[in-house]
């Protein structure tokens, strides 16, 4: 039996700094549709690989070799390779799909890191630094990797989805406004779940362009309104819950405040607001969101702790009733409007 090596810490130390080299390993498989083509293939033969892919085949080889010993692919027999799990999650399609995930950060995040330095420094938007404009006017003006950013927002958070519909009672909500919703496919589950509720589906005029299709395509545009607008100057008025799913931690504390404030205006007396984010723990417990708040920061937004919350509301007079526990990373904060 293979016993596993414990690694010494300056070793494991190593393994850290150098995992930049796994991060675009993967992104040059997904690129190079690698999976795809080897669930294809009659040989498996590295050099049929290389040949499909456009790739010199001895690169290609050292890639996936090195890549095989964690666990992507493996090298059945010498330049011969099979899938793994891991790389099945390398193929669209796949219920865990990685895909889109490692195209996104591999090409458009992973360049922007380099100036982490300058947001430790400065407190600073990376992201605009190393590109001259802000994250979500660089996708406007780049739709090719804008629909690999949506794909890969669908693909990693998608699976939130239906434990949120199971996880709590929207049936006691007249309208419920999905704020910054995209392409709809939130509020799409509440309405299946709950054949009473009416839906009013909240983004920018381009995006409730496509979303209003989904709705009609699902069979829901009779109990949807699809509204254009921007939630920085103010979102639908009426509603009893305002469902706001990973739009704060894009946002600085400053917008944020405005986001909330601008949905506690608008609602009804009695009305929620609905956060669905992750919860931070304080302490030094893992928790992925602590790491995609690095992204967050790099980008001017945060991932933030039950406290942080709190205050948030505060200044945008709410109140922070429960937290409900949606997935194991992710939860759904309920608050109401601060008595006056």
């Amino acid at each position: 039996m293979e016993t596993k090596m414990e690694l010494a810490p300056h070793e494991e130390l190593t393994r850290l700094i150098t995992g930049y080299s796994i991060t675009q390993a993967l992104y040059v498989a997904a690129k190079l549709d690698i999976a795809e083509l080897l669930v294809k293939s009659d040989t498996n033969h590295v050099d049929d690989l290389a040949q499909k892919a456009g790739a010199d085949s001895d690169a290609l080889y050292r890639i996936m070799r090195a890549l095989a010993t964690v666990g992507v692919f493996k090298e059945r027999e010498k330049k011969v390779f099979i899938m793994t799990p891991k790389s099945e999650c390398l193929r669209y399609g796949h219920p865990h799909s990685v895909k889109a995930m490692v195209l996104s950060m591999g090409e458009v995040f992973y360049p922007v890191y380099q100036k982490l330095i300058y947001s430790a420094k400065h407190g600073a938007n990376g992201f605009e630094a190393f590109f001259g404009m802000p994250v979500f006017e660089y996708f406007d003006q780049h739709q090719e990797q804008a629909r690999v950013f949506d794909r890969m927002m669908t693909e990693f958070h998608g699976g939130e989805t239906l434990p949120m519909v199971s996880n709590y009672d929207f049936s006691q909500f007249e309208t419920v406004v999905d704020v910054g919703g995209g392409n709809g496919e939130v509020l799409y589950q509440v309405l299946k779940k709950n054949p009473e509720v009416k839906g009013i589906l909240y983004d920018l005029p381009h995006v409730i362009k496509r979303s209003a299709e989904n709705m009609k395509n699902w069979g829901v545009s009779a109990r949807v309104e699809c509204t254009g607008g921007n939630f920085f100057h103010q979102v639908p008025e009426g509603g009893d819950a305002y469902i706001l799913r990973h739009i704060i931690h894009d946002w600085n504390d400053r917008d944020a405040v405005k986001i909330l404030g601008n949905c506690c205006r608008a609602m009804k007396p009695d009305g929620k607001v609905l956060i669905v984010e992750a919860v931070i723990p304080e302490d030094n417990s893992p928790h992925p969101y602590k790491w995609l708040d690095l992204t967050m920061l790099l980008i001017g937004g945060k991932e933030r702790t039950r406290k942080q919350y709190e205050v948030l509301l505060e200044k945008s007079c709410l109140q922070l009733d429960q937290v409900i526990r949606v997935t194991d990373a992710v939860s759904l904060i309920e608050a109401t409007r601060k008595p006056s």
